[in-house]
């Protein structure tokens, strides 16, 4: 069963992805685009999604729950 901290931890890791799809397809940095380049909002919003990144990782070794 998933926890509100893994949807939570998912969330904020698409967030991540979908910026970086920006960067890569127009060069632009949507979260520095919000909260300006380099500015203490900004470097939370990269480390809050840096932190669930590497929370995710635990998604992958959970056993999956058996539906019958």
């Amino acid at each position: 069963m998933r926890t509100p901290f893994d949807r939570i931890a998912l969330l904020l890791v698409i967030i991540g992805a979908l910026n970086w799809l920006l960067v890569g397809l127009f060069q632009y940095d949507l979260v520095a685009g919000i909260f300006g380049v380099a500015t203490i909002a900004t470097r939370i919003v990269y480390s809050l999604v840096g932190i669930a990144g590497l929370y995710c990782i635990s998604l992958l070794f959970r056993d999956a729950p058996v539906v019958d």
